[in-house]
């Protein structure tokens, strides 16, 4: 596996790839944007990895919503499991998401927990890193 990771907030993947089994993780943007990658993806891999988890994420959203019969639904994670490994992706509250694969092997506990954890790291640094205003305001 190659290690290492491509893109400005990239530094969030790096702890993932620490797991045993883990094969690669990109973070996007709601939108399905990529924001940074693992080095064992191409760009175009990353790219379209991307575009993928964000509609899966708005079908879970609207399924989870229709199956709970209302409006809308805040998805935490999102899990599959296939015969090529798991796949598990966390949204974050500032509109970035985080997808990790791991082989059959891996850990799902721990790459939950790890992912949740980066996840967290992400929206701290997000959160110190709020723009300000000409009084010294945060703006929100």
């Amino acid at each position: 596996m190659t290690s290492g990771t491509t893109g400005e907030n990239a530094w969030v993947l790096d702890a993932i790839l620490e797991i045993p089994h883990v094969r690669a993780a990109v973070l996007l943007t709601r939108d399905g944007l990529v924001s940074g990658y693992t080095q064992a993806l191409s760009q175009a891999s990353a790219e379209r990895t991307a575009a993928i988890m964000s509609t899966v994420q708005g079908a879970c959203r609207t399924a989870a919503a229709a199956f709970a019969d209302q409006e809308d639904a805040r998805i935490r994670q999102v899990v599959i499991e296939s015969d090529h490994g798991y796949i598990l992706v966390a949204p974050t509250a500032h509109g970035t998401c985080v997808a990790a694969y791991g082989d059959p092997d891996v850990r799902l506990d721990l790459l939950a927990h790890r992912v949740h954890s980066q996840v967290a790291r992400l929206g701290e640094k997000t959160m110190a890193a709020a723009p300000r205003g000409a009084d010294g305001a945060t703006h929100a």
